[in-house]
């Protein structure tokens, strides 16, 4: 084997390893986006289990929010 060969075949097994990272993270992103809703929910449901007026403020808050009109910081336009 030439040296030249082995260096193009370790930088094309990174790109698949980057490929592969890609792949995860968007799966990552869609499935969080059809279930985050539901998560969301679910926590608000645990916290109003735990303490019911501080539970039902947040289970208001967390109905009111709209998760992509938050801006870097975790405020609301």
């Amino acid at each position: 084997m030439r040296p030249n060969s082995l260096k193009r075949r370790s930088g094309q097994t990174m790109v698949e390893y980057i490929i592969i990272v890609a792949l995860v993270a968007i799966c990552g992103l869609a499935v969080w986006r059809i279930f985050g809703g539901t998560l969301n929910k679910k926590m608000t449901g645990i916290i109003s289990s735990l303490d019911e007026e501080k539970g039902n403020e947040a289970k208001s808050a967390a109905d009111e929010i709209d998760i992509r009109t938050l801006d870097e910081d975790g405020v609301t336009n």
